[in-house]
């Protein structure tokens, strides 16, 4: 505090009126020396106090006060100590102006917390566990324990901690402000876990100060409300040491059974005698888990749990990357979630989203008062069609940030994988524009050079860090090798979602059947590419909402042959190459499409033909988990050939598929409503065959058509293959075979 007079008053000025930039500089103790004696002054701000008094506390535990000299300025309180040439242990005893009276640590007794490598690896964009540094953290400091806050926030003139502990004055907690790294910090002593907090933000451009929720944050109150809460030290017990050994060496997936099962969690079930409200986390492993359990899924996705305001938006608009939604408890209630998905042996996939974010005033939007994660210029940062921004993919904390979240997720809650959010909208700069509406890369093209550069360099950090992991890219376009190494000049991503297949069978199935001769290349063109990726194979949430109808609702016929329909549907989708994904309540064959206020049908759940769907579903899961052959060999020719493909004249595909021994399913599927009898299907072996699954089962709501116990092979060649069987194909259905 080496300053003349008149600087002296015009920092604590600045102080007083909320614009300094180092708050440390003034507050709190130091050691001034000058005309041949030292003595220690001791500065402190406090808005709402009527008498502030310095307790000095000795080494016997012994207790002095010194009184404080209010300051022209109002609400800064000083000094000073003769004759004293080090800085000792005090307390500030804080009389307030209704009278209250109680001590406190001085914030500004104690010195930087973040290291120089910290600040050098954050700023180079490398620090991918950011989360341990920025954020509150529960600290401990000598003998003092309290709340470590950081924030980057490089554009702001002046950053504060605000919150219940200071009465939200701004002016209460200013930041120590780290150059050249734009990050401001602040210990603040005896503050425990779960006090309500924000920053306040003063920027250069508009000097009115302004609220943002922490972006590292780990915890929010809940919604409509938006304040951060402090984090506390971790308590959880892990009980799945030996589910992460396993997973680490499943070698990503690839050749395992991958069936999923995604949910939104406030609408799977509703507690109506509760005013109808959602499910905790803790009462979702207690229901949700055992039913994803007995319907034999080996995966749960969820829809965005991270933080966000609106729940309309499914979680897709969030602002809280770092923090599960309080909405259905506490970060421990959402560990013990997946914990208990784990012990059940269900693995647990979180849908990320890191194409967008929403322009709340508490979010990341001009979070310093400026475009700061996101681009100034709208053609650049701005989704027009969901009315949020982009993120700035060429900023290195921005990217940083971005690859902190995803570990975060990974290490923190034990994820299973992270399904990537509209893979499409980040990778071109035309996303959903028209012409004039964006601007072209540096090469004059239309590819987002640095949103490729983030999701490649995300995908090789957490392959490396964390074997056994899934990528998933929902990603609708023909960009190459989205699921292929980095290396070999992909992506990353471990899978991708095939929107094509999806597209073109729900085209198919949605005609009636006279009409389905003219289109039958919906059925076979996917496996003209089927080996460009490794395909996840969706029936998701977006094709049961927004008027599309619900999944039984899609197909055409009397409310019989809807059904049958569905069934075959479901059947093709799991005989055919790739891993599988199907929306809670598409295996209840709802009416009613998607109704995110509302819980799924259970009330007619077990009633026909909702039974029976899910019946066959539950039994299509055990058979695609227990034949090798229907998931070993997904991304290779190896693993499946047709029989015959060509007989559209009559709607039947037929089809083998195998495991890396050699060992075959077989399936043939009939898209009309007539039975065939006598129908000659070429087999690769002779021997005797017998039905696996007929999705005309009566145990399934059908008619009960179809082949009883074991089919023997004749010596007939047929559709190239030198044995065959004369079976008996039920309308609308499909049948999976295995040679005994």
């Amino acid at each position: 505090m080496l300053l003349t007079p008149d600087a002296l008053n015009a920092a604590i000025d600045a102080l007083a009126h909320g614009t300094s930039g180092d708050p440390f500089a003034i507050l709190g103790p130091h050691v001034v020396s000058g005309g041949g004696t030292s003595r220690v002054v001791i500065l402190t701000i406090q808005p709402s106090a009527a008498r502030v008094e310095v307790v000095r506390l000795g080494a016997a535990g012994e207790r002095s006060l010194v009184e404080m000299r209010r300051l022209p300025q109002g609400i800064v309180f000083a000094t000073q100590f003769p004759g004293e040439t080090q800085i000792f242990d005090y307390r500030l005893r804080v009389t307030t102006l209704d009278g209250q009276v109680f001590e406190l640590d001085d914030p500004y007794r104690y010195g930087q917390v973040m290291g120089e490598l910290d600040l050098h690896l954050l700023g180079e964009g490398r620090h991918y566990r950011a989360f341990e540094r920025l954020g509150s953290h529960a600290l401990k400091i000598g003998q003092a324990s309290g709340t470590y806050f950081a924030v980057w926030a490089p554009n702001a003139d002046r950053v504060s901690v605000v919150g219940d502990f200071n009465q939200w004055h701004g002016l209460a907690h200013p930041m120590r402000r780290l150059v050249p790294n734009g990050i401001w910090e602040l210990f603040v002593p005896g503050l425990g876990a779960g006090e309500r907090y924000k920053y306040e933000i003063r920027g250069k451009l508009d000097r009115t100060p302004f609220l943002k929720a922490d972006p590292f944050a780990r915890e929010f109150e809940t919604p409509p409300a938006t304040a951060a809460l402090t984090s506390g030290v971790p308590q959880y017990r892990w009980r799945d040491d030996e589910w992460i050994r396993t997973r680490e060496a499943s070698n990503g997936n690839l050749s395992a059974p991958v069936s999923i099962y995604e949910v939104h969690l406030a609408s799977w079930a509703r507690v109506a005698e509760d005013g109808n409200r959602s499910l905790s986390y803790r009462e979702l492993g207690e229901r949700l888990v055992p039913y994803v359990k007995d319907m034999g899924f080996t995966h749960i996705e969820l829809l965005p749990v991270l933080e966000h305001p609106f729940g309309g938006s499914w979680g897709y608009q969030v602002t809280g990357f770092f923090a599960p939604t309080s909405r259905f408890g506490s970060p421990d209630d959402f560990r013990w979630f997946i914990d208990e998905c784990h012990r059940a042996g269900i693995g647990v996939i979180l849908d990320w989203v890191p194409g967008h974010f929403p322009k709340d005033a508490h979010g990341l939007a001009r979070f310093d008062g400026t475009a700061l994660y996101e681009h100034e210029d709208p053609r650049l940062g701005e989704h027009q069609d969901w009315g949020t921004l982009i993120f700035n993919y060429g900023r290195h904390e921005v990217a940083n940030f971005l690859v902190a979240s995803a570990l975060f997720w990974i290490e923190q809650f034990h994820l299973d994988g992270l399904r990537v959010d509209a893979v499409a909208s980040m990778l071109y700069l035309d996303y959903s524009r028209q012409e004039g509406q964006w601007l072209p890369n540096r090469f004059g093209g239309r590819e987002n050079i640095d949103a490729v550069a983030f999701l490649r360099h995300m995908n090789e950090i957490v392959h490396a860090e964390h074997p056994g992991v899934m990528m998933i890219a929902e990603e609708s376009t023909a960009w190459p090798a989205v699921s292929r190494p980095v290396f070999a000049g992909g992506l990353g991503f471990t899978f991708k979602w095939n929107m094509g297949w999806m597209h073109d069978i729900l085209a198919y199935m949605q005609k009636d059947p006279v009409h389905r001769q003219w289109e039958h290349r919906h059925l076979t063109f996917s496996m003209l590419y089927a080996y460009n990726e490794n395909f996840v194979l969706p029936f998701s949430h977006d094709e049961v909402v927004h008027g599309k109808g619900s999944m039984i609702g899609k197909m055409p016929g009397d409310d019989w042959q809807k059904a049958a329909n569905l069934r075959a549907l479901y059947a093709y989708m799991f005989v055919h190459p790739g891993k599988k994904l199907l929306f809670m309540g598409c295996e209840l064959a709802a009416w009613r499409e998607w109704d995110d206020a509302d819980g799924l049908p259970w009330a007619w759940a077990d009633d026909p033909p909702h039974v029976g769907v899910r019946q066959l579903v539950r039994d299509l899961n055990r058979t695609y988990r227990d034949q090798k052959a229907l998931h070993q060999v997904d991304y290779q020719p190896t693993g499946f050939s047709w029989i015959d493909c060509d007989d559209a004249a009559h709607s039947i595909i037929s089809l083998v598929r195998r495991d890396e021994s050699g060992d075959e399913v077989l399936a043939i599927f009939n898209f009309t409503p007539v039975v065939r009898d006598g129908y000659r299907m070429g087999v690769p072996r002779a021997g005797h065959y017998r039905e696996l699954v007929n999705t005309d089962a009566e145990v399934y709501g059908g008619g009960n058509i179809g082949n009883a116990g074991a089919l023997e092979t004749e010596a007939v060649a047929a559709q190239g293959l030198p044995q065959s069987l004369v079976l008996t194909l039920p309308p609308l259905a499909g049948l999976i075979l295995k040679h005994v």
